[in-house]
């Protein structure tokens, strides 16, 4: 009897551990600003910024739906700098020689208000084309499917010969 017990109990904990890794699942290469902007220094290629906060529940579902599609996370670690940035962080973060602090009266880091033109929501996803283009920030939760469009158009170049409408009316989605 010890030696059932002992072999569904170690079935049971060998199940849950398959369970729970992530062999071979693709991953997003995530990276601080610091890291990324000496990154782009040797290579550059267009950043995206996912910028979140640590009581948003949307902001966790696109970490797991959307960031955690395999499609979706190769293509942004052969295309982009991904750096994932906590808008309510309190650390100084150093950007383009410039230090952004942290901001009590709306509770929020000044890159944050920065990269968001001011428009506070999240998720919000920023695309960046160079470390000094002007922020371009899409608010909210986005499947893998409603991000791909932007994220071809600019980590394939696109934004270099048509604006995004143009874009459109030939993208095909493939995810």
């Amino acid at each position: 009897m010890k030696k059932v017990t002992a072999f569904f109990g170690l079935s049971l904990m060998l199940v849950m551990i398959v369970s729970f890794c992530t062999i071979g699942k693709e991953k997003i290469e995530w990276l601080s600003f610091a890291r990324m902007q000496e990154a782009y220094a040797k290579n550059p290629k267009p950043i995206i910024v996912d910028v979140y906060t640590g009581w948003c529940g949307w902001c966790k579902v696109m970490d797991k739906e959307t960031y955690g599609n395999e499609k979706v996370a190769a293509y942004i670690n052969e295309k982009y700098y991904a750096v994932k940035f906590d808008a309510e962080t309190q650390e100084g973060i150093e950007w383009r020689g410039k230090k952004y602090g942290y901001n009590a009266q709306y509770k929020i880091n000044e890159l944050a208000l920065y990269l968001l033109n001011g428009q506070l929501s999240y998720p919000t996803t920023v695309f960046l084309v160079t470390p000094d283009a002007k922020p371009a920030p899409l608010a909210g939760y986005l499947k893998p499917k409603e991000i791909e469009s932007p994220l071809r158009f600019f980590g394939d170049g696109f934004y270099k010969t048509k604006n995004f409408p143009e874009y459109l009316k030939g993208f095909s989605a493939s995810w």
